[in-house]
């Protein structure tokens, strides 16, 4: 990454074996959404204050925004691809959008330190928002979901990973800066424990013990890996996906929440269009007749002194400057 791009915030942090994902929407009010924005400028000590207890615990908190509250906390200038949740597909294999004005990815290695900072950055937000969905995830075995096979094996690493999800000269005024998008997905565990392993092989594109990718001559174009290898240029274009187990099984519930970084909501989007949509239209991602998606959303990550700058930037008050 260029020196002269801002720090990002944790956003390439190495995986954790634990995570919270709350994503919660503002209520109406200029009180709430001054309480927001003080936020953004504690965040870092907060995180600093809970990570001391346990400093190999590799505690980390990524804060996100969405388009439809972005006027109303921040006002102009606002960063240039953020927009609301892009559907695709329809019937029952659909990427829906869901309500969501804050994102909050909290990792360590523990759940304690995720659940102490979860509550601290509760308690400071309080009646401002409203939480919409809260999912604790959890490494299952060796980085693999449930359904039994490994999940982000093609992460880009190192610098590439920076490369792959930092905003640069493309909108520099939201330089280091990245998106975020996440889903929830609930999984058809008996449906899919009913096919063979090499059916869910045909359908993942990768081998399951091994996590080896499937020849080209074997693996069906409707793969899950297939159609979310995305190209621009004959170059693959990559995401960061740190997604996480979860589940309540005296509830039958068996899911994957997935969050993956870019420096542009495109390439996700292109990926959600080929899985749901079908690459050529009807080749979709067999996948999805395991898988349902029932949440959605886009948000903005501002790099780690934007992020802390958002506490002094008040829309109100400049409206109130520009009137005079």
């Amino acid at each position: 990454m260029p020196n002269d791009i801002p720090e990002p915030q944790a956003v390439c942090n190495s995986l954790t074996r634990s995570a919270i994902f709350i994503v919660a929407t503002l209520n109406p009010g200029l009180e709430n959404a001054s309480t927001v924005r003080a936020l953004c400028g504690d965040i870092d000590a907060l995180v600093r204050a809970v990570g001391t207890r346990a400093p190999t615990g590799e505690l980390s908190c990524v804060c996100g925004f969405g388009s439809d509250s972005w006027d109303t906390l921040f006002g102009a200038p606002r960063p240039a691809n953020l927009h609301t949740f892009r559907e695709f597909g329809e019937g029952k294999r659909r990427a829906i959008g869901t309500p969501g004005d804050l994102l909050l990815h909290i990792r360590a290695d523990h759940m304690d330190l995720c659940f102490e900072l979860a509550a601290q950055l509760m308690a400071r937000l309080g009646d401002a928002v409203s939480v919409v969905d809260e999912v604790q995830g959890f490494r299952y075995f060796d980085l693999r979901d449930v359904l039994g096979f490994v999940d982000g094996t093609e992460n880009p690493r190192g610098r590439e990973a920076a490369d792959f999800t930092a905003i640069g000269d493309q909108d520099p005024a939201f330089g280091g800066g990245s998106y975020v998008m996440v889903q929830k997905y609930l999984h058809d565990m008996a449906g899919w424990d009913s096919l063979s392993v090499e059916a869910q092989e045909r359908i993942i594109g990768r081998k399951k013990l091994s996590d080896v990718e499937l020849a080209e001559g074997v693996k069906p174009s409707s793969s899950h890996s297939s159609l979310t290898t995305i190209e621009k240029d004959g170059q693959e274009v990559k995401i960061l996906r740190h997604n996480m187990a979860f589940g309540r099984p005296g509830a039958g519930e068996f899911g994957t929440y997935f969050i993956g970084y870019a420096s542009s909501p495109e390439p996700i989007e292109q990926m959600l269009e080929n899985m749901f949509v079908g690459r050529p239209p009807g080749n979709y991602d067999r996948l999805l007749d395991y898988s349902r998606a029932v949440t959605g959303g886009l948000f903005f990550v501002p790099s780690a002194s934007l992020l802390e700058a958002l506490a002094d930037r008040n829309p109100q008050l400049s409206s109130n400057e520009s009137a005079r």
